[in-house]
């Protein structure tokens, strides 16, 4: 399993229709082949992080080079302050 957290800040006042976005786009990424899940995690101090969870990083990054996640890319970018910061793991137990 392949494994991705970035940690984000959502612009004031856009945080309803961000989470909007993310349902959205959710259904538009789990269309890719190796697609697990991706969920936004916030913590009880307002910190965001993207959650998302493929089968290899090969699928991963098949995915990561096409138009249609450049274009949900884009989209999210637009309700950030800056650019995401991600970490990438791979699961090694279980």
């Amino acid at each position: 399993m392949f494994v991705v957290t970035a940690e984000i800040q959502v612009k004031k006042g856009s945080e309803a229709e961000f989470k909007s976005w993310i349902k959205e786009s959710n259904a538009e990424l789990s269309k890719f082949d190796g697609f697990v899940r991706r969920r936004l995690l916030e913590s009880r101090n307002g910190k965001n992080i993207i959650l998302v969870e493929f089968e290899t990083k090969e699928k991963f990054e098949t995915m990561h080079k096409t138009p249609e996640h450049a274009r949900i890319q884009s989209k999210g970018h637009s309700f950030m302050e800056g650019m995401p910061m991600p970490t990438f793991y791979e699961v090694v137990a279980q």
